[in-house]
């Protein structure tokens, strides 16, 4: 396991930082080792070591949306090469999900790249002497930053299995901590980046950090980040005390946050989860219950396409393309205000103070063409309410399935034939 965990941590990060990086005019690092990289990088080197990072943090990131988007029956995946997207991830005929197959060992492999390439760029900017100390903050804040985001999608899939945060040393890992202890450090984490990003200096370029790329903005894409988390703690009033220093804006656009970019340039990706309109053979498309479950006149309906014919496959079938992204350069979000003015809806109904709550909700309803929310005004009705708003605003972002587990309602979530299950976790990749 050792030598499984060290190859994908360190072969592959290095090609993933050395290439994937590149197509940013950082310098050319081809060649060069770890141990050239951590003993005294130049600027230059820190940057590639940050472009890569970045470029990384795309890697895989279809696999993940789709496993959590299919198992929350927001999606369904078909494709006449690979069935285990409607048999594993929907326990068709008493299958099981296996810890061998791509759907938990390219995301969970890919997120740890990224960890370790954030691993190389905390060690390289500290050792460097080349740069000045606000500068090596900006450095490590970005990367514990990034690095808490990454291990908090692996423990989003893995739950009650776990994650090891620990593996800076390959040769000898860290112990896997729960999920209640995986979530603690990932918070812990985020706060030290916050420490480190008061004293920084950013003297590095960002690709989808637009109004984001200074200390300051890293600090508001940092906490947040940590307000998501700390929703999953049912920390409530740190929730708010954290949304109140990220770019938290209850009357501001929606999609302000940050996001992963696409391009068609030399050495760039293309949105990994764009499928045209109408296609055949690989498909995305909406799970049927988006289209009935929505309320008249919302329009998030926009985010699912009407297909000139249904798309089916194993007994499965829907009539709506996946339209949330409509080319193979459009952005996917990170984290938008829209999750944060819903996250403030949440911990404002969780600490009693309902009024706010709704008028959160209300932001979030007129926004998409609804009227005022006029049902009762008590804990479980706007919980309930709340996580409509969760299930539509932030539909194949990669929240219903967690939102559920979260709230202990995943037997709320249809199984589309007879003998097909709903998953509350992943089992951890075989090689671990």
């Amino acid at each position: 396991m050792k030598r499984n965990i060290k190859t994908y941590l360190t072969f592959i990060s290095v090609t993933l930082l050395l290439f994937a990086g590149c197509k940013k005019d950082y310098g050319d690092l081809n060649g060069e080792t770890i141990e050239d990289l951590t003993k005294n990088a130049t600027q230059a080197q820190l940057n590639n070591l940050v472009s890569g990072t970045e470029s990384g943090m795309r890697n895989a990131l279809s696999f993940y949306l789709d496993d959590v988007s299919i198992i929350g029956r927001e999606t369904y995946r078909f494709s006449n090469s690979e069935p285990r997207y409607v048999i594993d991830l929907l326990g068709a005929n008493g299958s099981a999900l296996n810890g061998s197959n791509f759907y938990i060992t390219l995301p969970w492999a890919a997120r740890y790249s990224v960890v370790k390439n954030c691993n190389i760029l905390i060690q390289a900017a500290t050792n460097s002497t080349l740069i000045s100390s606000a500068q090596k903050q900006g450095y490590v804040g970005f990367a514990r930053t990034i690095k808490a985001y990454q291990l908090l999608m692996n423990l989003n899939l893995t739950y009650n299995n776990g994650i090891r945060v620990n593996v800076a040393d390959p040769l000898h890992l860290g112990p896997f901590v729960d999920y209640n202890n995986g979530l603690a450090a990932i918070s812990s984490l985020l706060d030290s980046a916050k420490t480190a990003l008061s004293s920084a200096q950013v003297s590095f370029q960002l690709a989808g950090f637009t109004g984001f790329n200074d200390a300051a903005g890293l600090t508001q894409f940092n906490r947040a980040l940590a307000a998501r988390v700390d929703i999953y703690q049912q920390k409530w009033q740190a929730a708010l005390d954290d949304l109140n220093a990220s770019f938290f804006n209850l009357n501001g656009s929606f999609n302000t946050g940050v996001y992963h970019i696409f391009g068609t340039g030399s050495g760039d990706q293309l949105n990994p989860v764009f499928i045209p309109q109408n296609q055949t053979g690989e498909v995305r498309v909406a799970h049927p219950s988006y289209v009935e479950d929505i309320a008249a006149a919302d329009d998030r309906i926009n985010k699912v396409s009407k297909r000139t014919s249904p798309a089916s496959l194993s007994g499965l079938s829907s009539d709506y393309d996946v339209w949330l992204y409509t080319s193979s350069t459009a952005p996917i979000g990170i984290i938008r205000n829209e999750e944060l003015i819903l996250i403030y809806a949440e911990a404002n109904i969780q600490l009693g103070n309902l009024a706010e709550a709704v008028k959160a909700i209300n932001i979030i309803r007129t926004g998409h063409g609804l009227a005022n929310y006029a049902g009762a005004v008590n804990h479980d009705a706007l919980i309930t309410e709340m996580l409509y708003q969760r299930r539509y605003s932030l539909f194949f972002e990669g929240h219903r399935w967690i939102d559920l587990r979260r709230y202990n309602l995943l037997n709320t979530l249809p199984t589309d034939r007879p003998g097909d299950q709903v998953w509350n976790e992943f089992p951890l990749p075989v090689t671990e």
